[in-house]
């Protein structure tokens, strides 16, 4: 960060101490390099060294070791078994079959898991991929049009775009201004192509980064665009989010929210999450001004001295979301309209076939935990590969960890029904409660975890079920339900009717009060406690929900009423019970 920068952050009030290492690193970078192909070279190590370790998040990967064997390693003086995960870019989540075939034989081919993990992000993610293999990741990647650009760090992520194949010229317009924003708020560094897929380096230009800035973001930066009534993208768990609004089934603009975010840290109350501020609405030809303005001001404004309180959401309530949005006015040269009327009623993935208005058929897959791997008798990813072979239309992975085969002939859907049934793809018996479960990936391959997650909950929503069961509530009735390995929010468990965040191994914190449209933050009920203890509140409230509830009333509704959960607040510091 130059000196002037520094002077105006200074006037600004945002400099609240010495400037976070992180700022160092990227100011020294040359534009994310490093000397990260010095690192790809060392054959001593599997990891990467010193500064590196950090800037290749902003290729997209991140450095992790199997946990479970961890210790075992270094009884035998062995380093831990260094790897990488990769996150692809993928906005709106679309991936043509041909594409997932080459991503199916890189992950079993060359991972030390053999799955493709779908996630929260919309996206796939490679787990295990040892040194050896990183560039050849990164060219396969490449030769089939996918990168991994920007999908971590202190950037604007992958955007991701309501998955609705129903209405689909609606959602194809939508889907285009996610690549546009995606594209748009992108580095423009040359690093990523000279290292990975040997670009030419070319020493007389410099690297400009206009929007982003030479230091990038203070903090990650998360974008969607929604298409209501569904919220399957959790806009409050994103730093920006454009709400399409469209008068005769024709897009007209968007609605902007900005500030929301789920992460904080046990313990630390300057931590918390937040839903994202209504800014107003927006013609389309100026979206990308407004999406600029957001990043810049962010860029300008967010502290880079405490990184826990770096993400757009603490700038907001510091510098104040009036003082926020006149800013970014002023850099978009546009005056928020007011906001159009919308309603978010749900957010879940609509399993089994629909048929869109343009005919085709769609069908939604759920993959519980988005982990695609071949198990004794489901053999899931397999399946997905076969369906491939023959589909003719195009993937599109949820936010919901979910996958939809998408653009399905009348006469290739019973083919295609065929092929998941047998592979375990559709299962008849799956209830409403596992499939508005999610996790995030957790143990063992996490380094933040502090508890299990991805490979508690399959077992934990079994007793959730049978808890139901048990209080005589219909088959379709469902809490949402999510679990963290830790507070720092992948698997959005701030933004459920149920949300356990780890705190330590086999323990939890309990939150409650969210609702199903996601539009809540639920506040801690219970501190760190175990599995039984939790399955005990369960039991105890879903027995209090099924006979004093009103009519439809949900169970996040209903722990607010019945004055369970206090009126859950939106700023900060008021998640607590």
């Amino acid at each position: 960060m130059s000196k002037q920068d520094i002077a105006q952050q200074e006037v600004l009030g945002q400099v609240l101490g010495p400037l976070a290492d992180n700022e160092r690193l990227k100011r020294e970078s040359n534009f994310l390099r490093g000397t990260i192909e010095n690192d790809l070279q060392d054959r001593i190590t599997g990891g990467f060294t010193a500064d590196n370790f950090q800037l290749i998040r902003f290729h997209g990967m991140y450095q992790q070791d199997d946990r479970d064997i961890r210790n075992e390693r270094a009884k035998q003086k062995l380093e831990p078994l260094h790897n990488v995960m990769l996150r692809a870019r993928m906005p709106g989540g679309i991936i043509k079959p041909e594409q997932w075939l080459a991503i199916d034989k890189f992950a079993t081919d060359h991972t030390l898991y053999g799955s493709i993990r779908l996630t929260t992000r919309q996206t796939f993610q490679f787990h295990g991929v040892l040194k050896p293999n990183i560039k050849l990741m990164h060219q396969t990647l490449n030769s089939i049009g996918i990168d991994s650009i920007a999908t971590a760090g202190d950037v604007n992520r992958n955007v991701l775009c309501t998955t609705n194949p129903v209405e689909s010229e609606l959602h194809q317009e939508a889907y285009e201004w996610a690549k546009k924003i995606s594209e748009h708020l992108l580095p423009k560094t040359r690093a990523y192509a000279e290292i990975w897929l040997d670009g030419e380096k070319v020493e007389d230009t410099q690297d400009e980064e206009p929007i982003l800035g030479s230091n990038y973001l203070p903090r990650k930066f998360k974008t969607t665009v929604v298409i209501p009534p569904q919220n399957d993208v959790d806009v409050h768990a994103n730093d920006l989010n454009f709400v399409a609004i469209a008068q005769d089934g024709k897009l007209v603009g968007f609605n902007v929210l900005v500030g929301g975010g789920l992460a904080m840290t046990h313990g630390d109350t300057s931590t918390y999450p937040r839903r994202a501020d209504d800014f107003g609405f927006v013609p389309l030809e100026k979206t990308l001004d407004v999406a600029a303005a957001v990043v810049t001001t962010q860029r300008d404004w967010g502290n880079r001295s405490n990184r826990k309180n770096a993400k757009t959401k603490y700038t907001l309530d510091r510098v104040g979301s009036d003082v926020f949005k006149a800013e970014v006015e002023k850099r978009a040269g546009i005056q928020f309209e007011e906001s159009r009327p919308y309603e978010f009623t749900d957010r879940g993935d609509r399993i089994g076939w629909v048929e869109g208005i343009d005919g085709k058929h769609h069908l939604a897959l759920f993959i519980e935990n988005g982990r695609l791997l071949d198990y004794p008798g489901k053999p899931l990813k397999t399946g997905v590969a076969e369906i491939a072979k023959i589909h003719k239309g195009d993937f599109r992975m949820t936010a919901n960890q979910n996958l939809i085969i998408a653009g399905v002939a009348k006469s290739q859907k019973a083919k295609i029904e065929k092929i998941a049934r047998e592979h375990g793809l559709m299962d008849d018996t799956v209830s409403e409660q596992r499939k508005n479960s999610m996790a995030c990936v957790a143990f063992p391959t996490c380094p933040l975890a502090m508890a299990e997650a991805e490979r508690f909950l399959p077992e934990f929503v079994t007793h959730v079920e049978g808890i139901l069961d048990k209080h005589g509530l219909d088959k379709e009735e469902n809490i949402i339900l999510r679990v963290t390995g830790c507070p720092n929010g992948c698997g959005r468990a701030m933004l459920a009717e149920i949300g356990l965040v780890g705190k330590a191994p086999g323990r939890y914190n309990l939150h409650l009060g969210g609702n199903q449209a996601g539009t809540r933050v639920p506040k801690m009920y219970r501190e760190n406690i175990t599995e039984q203890q939790i399955l005990e509140e369960i039991d105890s409230l879903v027995g209090r929900w099924s006979k004093e509830r009103e009519t439809n009333e949900g169970f996040g509704d209903f722990t607010i009423r019945a004055g369970i959960i206090s009126e859950v607040k939106v700023s900060k510091r008021d998640f607590h019970a």
